[in-house]
């Protein structure tokens, strides 16, 4: 099975909402390869008019570095298509198997085209906010390998992002929930988050800038889930609170 063949799988299975096996399963790819279908993967989006919005980071957390088995981060694409707005009632039947994470976005004003440091960041990002992100994998029972999650864009389906709002210089030991119905689901701090969600930005400028690819102002930067995920269920009220930050949500 070529690489171009998994993309074209893995975009069937997103657009028609239709779960597949493993790809990984049926033939062995390394991370480099992984990307490469990614990038595929992203090409047909683009190709139908979409427009990429920004990136998301994953597996910013020691602990699931660690469960599987990586001593690096992983990243996917943000497209115009996966944006939910606030308040928007989404349709759970065109996800396979969604969930949703409390998460820090952030805002780029000015091309990062280097790997960044702490002390770079104001020059380059404007504003953040509190934000949401569903995560949906094609892969059936939502059972995937590193490779397999890469190829998929990293479950990338859909974020919705709070008001925008000026950088505080500290933003670790915040409170960030998940609630559904206003009843909290998922509490956790935003050191969860590379001990910092500064850092995630740092990381992406590192990763962004080993491929050659520069980011662009206006685009996002999703910084990476605060909490584990939880399933979405239809006629809920989905609501991400992040201290100093408010709210945002959505409903299903």
């Amino acid at each position: 099975m070529s690489n171009t063949t998994i993309s074209q799988q893995l975009d069937t299975a997103a657009t028609t909402a239709t779960p597949i096996a493993q790809a990984s399963e049926s033939v062995k790819f390394s991370l480099e390869e992984a990307y490469n279908i990614q990038h595929q993967l992203i090409q047909h989006r683009l190709d139908r008019g979409e427009a990429i919005t920004g990136y998301k980071l994953g597996f910013t957390s020691k602990a699931k570095m660690q469960q599987m088995g990586v001593d690096d981060l992983i990243w996917g694409v943000l497209t115009d298509s996966m944006e939910i707005k606030p308040n928007e009632h989404i349709n759970l039947e065109k996800y396979i198997h969604p969930r949703a994470e409390p998460e820090v976005a952030f805002r780029i004003s000015k091309p990062i085209d280097c790997q960044l440091t702490m002390q770079d960041l104001p020059q380059y990002i404007d504003k953040m906010a509190v934000a949401i992100e569903v995560i949906d994998s094609r892969y059936k029972n939502f059972k995937f390998s590193l490779e397999d999650v890469i190829a998929d864009n990293c479950s990338s389906i859909g974020y919705c992002i709070g008001e925008w709002q000026d950088l505080k210089e500290d933003i670790t030991g915040l409170p960030i929930q998940l609630k559904f119905n206003d009843k909290i689901v998922q509490d956790g701090m935003t050191q969860a988050i590379l001990d910092n969600p500064y850092q995630s930005v740092i990381e992406l400028s590192r990763l962004a800038s080993d491929n050659n690819l520069v980011l662009k102002p206006g685009q996002i930067i999703l910084a990476g889930a605060a909490t584990a995920a939880e399933w979405l269920k239809p006629e809920l009220k989905v609501t991400a609170a992040l201290q100093g930050f408010g709210e945002v949500g959505f409903w299903t």
